[in-house]
């Protein structure tokens, strides 16, 4: 346990906060259609503090905190499951509006929740769309 909390305690609090509230918020509204903005802000929000961190501290941080001991390799995994799991849950629904999927997947590949993110702002919004239009036809 530090002796003193420190920004990053804070800072990890802060996700944990806002990733329960936002479960919640998904679980007590399971039919509720996925927000454009608030998935696309996330996704940019986390790029530009990607990018805060990478030229802060650089990126072999990550290896090492990753594979320094068995828990940085069980959170690197945990990452790994739950990143397939929501591409897993999202291509069938992408597919179906068709967005070009080698092209995301690549992304989420190489970015992991930063595509992920702009992934579902984009798939909501196609979906939103087609909403209209089928409420609306010409």
């Amino acid at each position: 346990m530090p002796e003193t909390l420190t920004p990053f305690i804070a800072l990890a609090a802060g996700g944990l906060v806002c990733a329960v509230a936002a479960i919640l918020m998904i679980a007590a509204r399971p039919g509720a259609p996925g927000n454009v903005l608030l998935a696309g802000a996330l996704s940019a929000g986390f790029a530009a503090f990607s990018v805060v961190t990478i030229a802060a501290e650089g990126v072999f941080p990550v290896v090492l905190n990753h594979t320094s001991n068995l828990w940085g390799v069980q959170v690197w995994w945990d990452l790994l499951f739950s990143l397939s799991v929501a591409t897993f849950l999202i291509l069938p629904r992408a597919r179906a509006v068709g967005m070009n999927l080698p092209l995301w997947v690549a992304f989420i590949l190489l970015s992991a929740s930063i595509g992920l993110l702009a992934m579902c702002a984009r798939l909501f919004w196609l979906e939103q769309a087609s909403a209209r239009e089928g409420a609306n036809p010409a």
